[in-house]
C-alpha cells in the first residue's frame, strides 16, 4: 500500500485535471470567442454553457484539492512557486463569475461592459493556466528558457481552448452562430496544430530529463503512437472542420471527440514525462505522499466525492443535452 496509495492518489489528480481542461476548456474558449458575436448571438453562447460552466470548475478543485491533501509538501513548493499565476487565475475565474451574472442583472446599459469584463476573465484564467503548465513542466525553474517555455504555453493554450469552445458551439447552436463557429474553428485549428508542435519541439529542449525519456530506446519507438496518434487525430479534425454539410447534419461531436483524444494523448505523453516525479528534479510522489494512515483514510472521502461528481456532471448534461435555447434569467 505505501507505493500504490501515491500513484493512486496521482492518477485521480491527474484525471481531475484532465477532465477540468477539456470540460472547463470549452466555457472558457467560449468566453474568448465572445467579442466576434453579435448581441442576441452572445446571448445564445452564454446560454450554451449556463447549465454547465460552474459544475465543470469542480473538477479543478478536485484536482487541487488531491495535491494538498495527498501531496502536501509538493503543493507548498508547487503554489508558492505559482503564487502570481495562481493569483490571477483566480481572479479571472471570479469575474467571469460576476459577469456571467450581472451582464443581464445589472441592465441593457451595462451588459456590454459585464460581456467584455467575461472575455477579459477567460482570457486571464487561460493566459494563467498556460503559464502554470509551462513552468510546472520545466521543474518551476526560473531560468530565461525556462521562463520563455512558460510563456509560450501561456499564449498557446488558449488557441486549444478557442477550439474547444468552437467545437462546443457546434454542437449547441444553429443557423448563423453555427456559422460564424465554423469559421472559428477553422481559424484556431491551425494555430492550436501549431502550437502543439512547438511546445512537443520545445519540451524536450527546456528538460533534459524529459529529452532522456522520449529519446532513448527502446522508448522512443514504445511512445511512437502517442505523436502518431496526434498528427492523426488533426488530420481528421481538418477533415471535418472542412465539410460544414457533414456538421450541419449533426457530426460536429467528432470535432469535439478529437479534440478530447486530443487532450487524452498529451497527457498521457505529459505523464510519462514526469512519472514518478511530482516536481521534476526535486520531488517524487513517494517523497511527497502524507503518511499511509492519513492516504487511508482521505480515499475513503474520495471513494464518496468522485462517483458523486461523475454522476451529477452526466446528469447535468444529459438534462440539458441538445441545442442552446434563448437565455432566460426568470
Amino acid at each position: 500500500m505505501e507505493y500504490w496509495l501515491p500513484v493512486i492518489y496521482l492518477g485521480i489528480m491527474g484525471l481531475a485535471l484532465l477532465v477540468y481542461v477539456i470540460l472547463d476548456g470549452y466555457d472558457l474558449g467560449v468566453g474568448l470567442l465572445l467579442p466576434g458575436a453579435s448581441e442576441a448571438e452572445k446571448d445564445t453562447m452564454i446560454a450554451s454553457i449556463g447549465p454547465f460552466w460552474d459544475a465543470n470548475e469542480t473538477w479543478l478543485v478536485l484536482g487541487i484539492g488531491v495535491l494538498l491533501i495527498a501531496f502536501p509538501k509538493a503543493h507548498g513548493i508547487i503554489l508558492t512557486a505559482l503564487y502570481i499565476p495562481v493569483t490571477l487565475m483566480l481572479f479571472g475565474l471570479i469575474l467571469r463569475g460576476v459577469a456571467f451574472d450581472l451582464r443581464v442583472k445589472a441592465g441593457d446599459a451595462r451588459k456590454g461592459l459585464w460581456n467584455k469584463a467575461f472575455f477579459i476573465g477567460s482570457l486571464l484564467a487561460s493566459l494563467a493556466q498556460g503559464w502554470m503548465l509551462g513552468a510546472y513542466i520545466t521543474g518551476l525553474e526560473t531560468t530565461r528558457l525556462s521562463l520563455l517555455f512558460a510563456a509560450l504555453i501561456a499564449v498557446t493554450l488558449p488557441a486549444l481552448y478557442i477550439l474547444l469552445g468552437a467545437a462546443w458551439l457546434l454542437m449547441k447552436t444553429e443557423g448563423a452562430l453555427f456559422a460564424k463557429a465554423v469559421r472559428w474553428a477553422r481559424l484556431a485549428l491551425l494555430p492550436m496544430g501549431l502550437a502543439l508542435v512547438l511546445v512537443s519541439i520545445a519540451t524536450p529542449l527546456v528538460s533534459d530529463a524529459i529529452a532522456e525519456r522520449w529519446f532513448t530506446l527502446p522508448n522512443a519507438i514504445g511512445l511512437l503512437p502517442i505523436p502518431l496518434g496526434c498528427v492523426l487525430l488533426f488530420i481528421g479534425m481538418a477533415w471535418i472542420v472542412g465539410r460544414p454539410e457533414l456538421l450541419a447534419r449533426g457530426y460536429a461531436w467528432l470535432l469535439f471527440a478529437g479534440l478530447v483524444a486530443l487532450c487524452i494523448l498529451a497527457s498521457l505523453g505529459l505523464a510519462f514525462s514526469l512519472f514518478p516525479d511530482i516536481i521534476i528534479g526535486q520531488m517524487d510522489i513517494w517523497q511527497a505522499a502524507a503518511s499511509v494512515d492519513s492516504l487511508l483514510f482521505i480515499l475513503v472521502g474520495i471513494a464518496i466525492t468522485l462517483p458523486a461528481i461523475i454522476g451529477y456532471s452526466i446528469f447535468v448534461y444529459r438534462v440539458f443535452h441538445g441545442k442552446a435555447s434563448d437565455l432566460r434569467y426568470e
